[in-house]
């Protein structure tokens, strides 16, 4: 009998500390089973950013600060395809988000005056036929968005950040604070809301973007010095960066379905895996995995490997239903740790 009290009682202690400071049932913990042991699949790499799939498998993986694409095959052998001469690494910029779609490789950089989107065509190892797709999105010394990820239907979808000026999120006509959604070409994708690259607007700086099986888009924000937030993202939606921070009483904004504390979180790269939306914290140094209920709303998030490995950056859903997690402590503000930086894995739950 002693036993379950204890048992009920951390179910109760772990509700009461969700990040958004709100108290959710408890059968929400339930739903978010345990994960493995995570498993190095490659070591001494330098800020792995992004994380996309080629059709075998093998991933290809950016180091924001040496401009490298690396492919490494799932038994931890790591190949150097390209350094992107054009990148110009700095502050918070770099080489950053990959993504794949058959034999073409997409690539978002830093460059000397702006962040740009570009696209190679994969030949065996080597990097052929470059096109920039997108060029003049904001570039700053924090805040450049980066991520990029192929959504359900087949178009592109790209994250940037207001580089530090809160006046772009709010403004249409600029590619800064935004969600783009693209063609393979780089042209607005058909049904854009405004006819242009923008699909959602007000963001501060999201570098995660996942989609559930019933196609629903999720991204992670960046808040400044209280709420962080998971957003549901409708296309055309305003979600109120710089006006509001976390949740609002305010109509024409659309507020997160999850927040934190800063201090717990800086969400950067997400995942869907297994019921779950899976988050790697920066600063708060740990695995968040967030249940979601059939409608899309978020359940109780569980945290992971708190303060085990650091600043945790890029997570991805490889093919095989493992999620890849890389940490991020070379890139200024992190502890490395022997090996560091490295590429996990982690088993399905």
């Amino acid at each position: 009998m002693r036993k379950l009290w204890t048992i009920m009682l951390l179910a109760v202690l772990t509700a009461c500390s969700a990040g958004d400071g709100e108290v959710l049932p408890t059968a929400a913990v339930s739903a978010a089973a345990a994960p493995g042991e995570p498993k190095d699949v490659a070591t001494g790499l330098s800020v792995p950013w992004g994380i996309a799939y080629l059709p075998g498998g093998d991933a290809l993986v950016t180091e924001r600060d040496t401009a490298r694409l690396l492919r490494v095959t799932p038994a931890g052998r790591v190949t150097e395809l390209a350094t992107v001469r054009e990148a110009r690494p700095d502050g918070e910029g770099g080489l950053m988000g990959v993504a794949v779609k058959d034999d073409q490789v997409f690539l978002y950089y830093t460059a000397e005056t702006d962040n740009r989107i570009v696209r190679y065509r994969l030949a065996g190892d080597a990097l052929t036929d470059e096109h920039l797709l997108v060029r003049d999105i904001p570039k700053g010394g924090i805040h450049n968005g980066g991520r990029l990820a192929f959504g359900p239907d087949g178009h592109l979808y790209a994250t940037t950040g207001e580089i530090g000026d809160d006046d772009l999120a709010q403004q249409r006509d600029s590619l800064g604070g935004k969600i783009l959604r693209m063609t393979v070409d780089g042209a607005p994708a058909p049904g854009n809301p405004f006819g242009t690259l923008v699909y959602s607007y007000g963001h501060r700086n999201v570098q995660g973007l996942a989609w559930d099986p019933s196609g629903r888009l999720y991204a992670s924000e960046f808040g400044a010095n209280t709420w962080d937030e998971v957003n549901l993202i409708r296309p055309g939606g305003n979600y109120g960066w710089p006006e509001v921070e976390g949740r609002g009483s305010d109509q024409r904004y659309i507020n997160p379905i999850l927040t934190w504390p800063t201090s717990d979180a800086s969400p950067s790269g997400m995942a869907y895996a297994n019921g779950s939306l899976w988050v790697g914290a920066l600063r708060g140094a740990r695995l968040w995995q967030i249940p979601l209920s059939q409608d899309g709303s978020a359940g109780t998030p569980t945290a992971h490997f708190t303060d085990r490995y650091g600043r945790l950056r890029a997570v991805a859903s490889a093919p095989d239903g493992t999620l890849w997690i890389g940490t991020s402590n070379k890139d200024g503000r992190g502890s490395p740790n022997p090996g560091d930086d490295r590429l996990m894995t982690l088993p399905p739950t």
